[in-house]
């Protein structure tokens, strides 16, 4: 027979006091006999929900499926994941669900399993926010960033002691926990605003990042700020003697942590082999240290949830051993653990407290919502004083004032330790769903950096003069873009009166850390780090401008981002920088044979939201077959002894049609260079689309080819696709590149019968045909776009 113990304990606050009872069964029922044999038994006793195996994995159902209905209905209203997850508890609360054998079973027993196991999400999820951020970054911020971030913590916080002393005069500011409490009105949470900007798909933009290097500003602030105020509410209680061993007891700790721990963890990766994988041994060792963290923390009287955040905080971020902490951990703790936690905030939550506020709840309330307008408002006047534009400001100032689930959690965890009451839980958690559910918003609507690419300035090839140095982009992604990207200029054969500044961008998956980089490393010479992200990149450009010395010059520059937000680092580059025209290596690549050598559907995303937003012309570049297995067949564009490169232009009209003519009139200009025009025509101009515009500008730029008795003009009558086809397939292994317009969406009788065949849309119908397995060739593939103008 289980026994049923009986304990009950009072506690609370100076102001409030609560008594509670709590009914524990002895031995604990974990695993069921079944629910078969609990049907055949027919025991009223015995239920299936009194076990807490079955019953947590039915809460854990039942959390799962309630937030991703509530989370599909408020997302068309902007609001993020993180408040269908908190309301999915309120609605689970004992508000509605009270019935001991309900499925979810809100008993205290059961609740504190799924609390549990909520609350070892929450410090997994503390631990790699430390393990994200990069402490260094702090001597790298600008005086906005700094004076941001420090005046959003500092300036409320007096603001709110003051509000507080004013409503309570009789009460000590230390003594109550008001100055620890306004703390955490007034702190700034890092996680909190990387995942707002993160879920806006802002991290990239200027905006984010002065954000992120304000909030990790303002996040130390907060650290150094609570733990001083736990200092001084230990000096007030216990006495001077006991705060001053806290100081040294924690000050060894971080000692430990930094001379000790980071110098182990910074041995482990220097044993890893370059790009190579950190050992499983050394993972566990570190996820080891985590696990124990907790316990240390007690032993040299940290606060608990600092222990796991400091120690993220001194492993070495990025790879090998960040990224695969990150990788590894990351999923199962935000896609299973950190739902669990913030569905249990939810389960705290009892509005009927409200009724039974105390006066002292009431005044912290108060103080709270006067830490946060104030907070915003400094958040505002900072950017405004430093001439950023309104709508900016506002924006900054909302990001700054965003609250989640790391204030989420630590309210609730002071409920539960009863450092705080219930009434002032409820109030806290009021202001957090309110200002989570609208700074989302509000951002989206005062913010978008798509805006700054309406760019009305015509960035074309065909707007640069010859004589003019022509700017361009090239991005790199693996080791085999270098190469491609090399070969493609000396094909070009560069001439000092047709000079080209070459801004090379290295494009790195952000992995391991939370705040992206954007390195220029012509600035960094002199000062070279001990990590440098693309070493053999920049070697190799060197070489390659000193083998063209005054032909070309040559930046090269890495951005280490999340995949779908590097578009932001390409475009940001292409506006600063002028360009005329951006280089992008296709997704895929190919063996001589047609079988696929790789292939990246990130880097096809990329290439389509490049398309989309780019302030320029842009070209991606289908780099020729190789035999298989990689042999030493060379790349159709790279240096030989042949005396010319033969490059041809697949001509139909249109405005990408005369950007992919001008670029290669451009690189034709050295007598070593054979260029062809390869004109198709029709009879039939019924299924024609182009207007008389077109037709206009395409013949006085035809009548300069023509003229010309530097290269070859092909005229093709054509019926049909098919017929383009068969000819395109007699001719293409006669040259090294062929240059095509994208035509995206154009369709005329030269490629009737094609485009259902169109495999891939963001190189068009040409460009899709020529690269396919019926072609067999070792030539390479150039496809233009010309700059699209939009509209506001």
């Amino acid at each position: 027979m289980a026994n049923s113990n009986s304990s009950s304990y009072t506690t609370g606050m100076e102001e409030t006091k609560r008594s509670t009872e709590v009914c524990l069964t002895f031995p604990p029922k974990v695993i069921s006999p079944g629910l078969a044999t609990i049907l055949v038994e027919k025991d009223k006793d015995e239920q299936l929900m009194n076990y807490s195996g079955p019953r947590l994995h039915c809460q854990m159902v039942v959390i799962f499926v309630l937030t991703q209905i509530i989370h599909r209905l408020l997302k068309k209203l902007g609001l993020p994941l993180f408040i269908s997850q908190i309301l999915a508890g309120i609605l689970l609360s004992p508000m509605l669900f009270s019935d001991r054998h309900s499925l979810v079973n809100i008993s205290e027993d059961s609740v504190s399993v799924l609390g549990t196991v909520g609350a070892l999400g929450f410090v997994f999820f503390l631990f790699l926010s430390g393990v994200k951020m990069d402490l260094s970054l702090t001597l790298k911020s600008g005086k906005k960033a700094i004076c941001i971030g420090l005046l959003t913590v500092v300036v409320p916080l007096i603001f709110c002691m003051t509000t507080i002393k004013n409503l309570h005069p009789e009460g000590n500011e230390f003594s109550n926990k008001s100055f620890f409490l306004a703390v955490t009105y007034s702190g700034t949470s890092f996680p909190v605003i990387h995942s707002l900007l993160s879920e806006l798909k802002i991290l990239n933009s200027e905006l984010g990042r002065l954000g992120l290097s304000a909030a990790l500003i303002g996040d130390i602030v907060t650290l150094v700020l609570t733990v001083f105020s736990l200092w001084v509410k230990t000096g007030i209680e216990k006495g001077i003697k006991e705060a001053l061993m806290d100081v040294g007891l924690a000050l060894l700790f971080i000692v430990i942590v930094v001379f000790v721990l980071r110098p182990v963890m910074k041995w482990m990766v220097e044993r890893t082999p370059e790009a190579g994988q950190i050992k499983d041994m050394c993972f566990f060792i570190v996820v080891l240290a985590f696990m124990m963290s907790p316990r240390f923390t007690k032993l040299f009287r940290v606060y608990f949830l600092f222990g796991p955040f400091i120690l993220g905080l001194a492993v070495p971020d990025g790879p090998p051993l960040g990224s695969a902490l990150v990788e590894k951990l990351d999923p199962i703790i935000s896609g299973l653990f950190l739902p669990i936690f913030a569905t249990t905030c939810g389960l705290r939550f009892d509005p009927s407290y409200f009724k039974d506020s105390t006066k002292f709840a009431h005044h912290q309330a108060i103080g709270a919502v006067v830490t946060l307008l104030i907070k915003f408002v400094v958040s505002l006047l900072v950017p405004l004083l430093c001439k950023m534009p309104t709508r900016d400001s506002f924006a900054l100032a909302f990001i700054m004032i965003s609250k989640g689930i790391v204030e989420m959690g630590s309210y609730s965890i002071m409920n539960d330790s009863r450092v705080i009451s219930e009434d002032i839980f409820t109030h806290m958690t009021i202001v957090i769903i309110l200002v989570a559910s609208i700074v989302p918003i509000l951002v989206k609507k005062l913010y978008d950096p798509s805006r700054k690419y309406l760019c009305f300035q015509k960035r074309t090839i065909m707007n640069s003069k010859l004589n003019q140095e022509l700017r361009l982009i090239s991005c790199v992604h693996v080791p085999s873009n270098v190469s491609s990207i090399i070969n493609l200029f000396n094909a070009s054969c560069l001439i000092r009166d047709s000079s080209i500044a070459l801004d090379v961008l290295h494009l790195v998956k952000l992995s391991g850390r939370a705040t992206p980089l954007f390195i220029a490393h012509h600035k960094q010479k002199k000062t070279q780090p001990n990590k440098s992200y693309s070493e053999n990149v920049v070697l190799a450009f060197e070489q390659f401008e000193r083998d063209n010395r005054e032909a070309v010059s040559v930046n090269v520059f890495t951005a280490v981002s999340p995949p779908n937000l590097m578009y932001e680092d390409i475009c940001n580059l292409a506006m600063d920088r002028l360009t005329s025209f951006i280089i992008l290596p296709f997704h895929r690549r190919w063996y001589i044979d047609g079988s696929i050598e790789s292939e990246d559907q990130t880097i096809r995303s990329l290439n389509f939201d490049i398309l989309e937003r780019a302030p320029c012309s842009i070209g991606i570049l289908v780099e020729g077959r190789r035999n298989l297995k990689g042999s030493n067949v060379r790349d159709p564009l790279a240096s030989n002894n042949s005396s010319s490169y033969n490059i041809a232009v697949i001509f139909m009209g249109g405005q990408d049609d005369r950007e992919a003519l001008a670029l290669a009139k451009r690189i034709s200009q050295d007598k070593n260079v054979s260029l062809t025009v390869i004109h198709f025509k029709t009879a039939n101009s019924l299924g024609a689309i182009l207007t008389e515009n077109d037709r206009m500008l395409d013949d006085a730029m035809l009548s300069d080819i023509k003229q010309s008795k530097c290269l070859t003009y092909i005229e093709k009558q054509v019926k049909d696709g098919p017929e383009t086809s068969n000819y395109l397939r007699s001719i293409v292994e006669d040259y090294q590149l062929i240059i095509v317009g994208r035509r995206y969406k154009r369709e005329n009788p030269q490629t009737s019968g094609l485009q259902e065949w169109c495999e891939f849309q963001e190189i068009g119908i040409i460009g899709d045909l020529l690269s396919s397995a019926d072609f067999i060739g070792k030539y390479s593939l150039l496809i233009v776009q010309q700059q699209q103008q939009r509209t506001t």
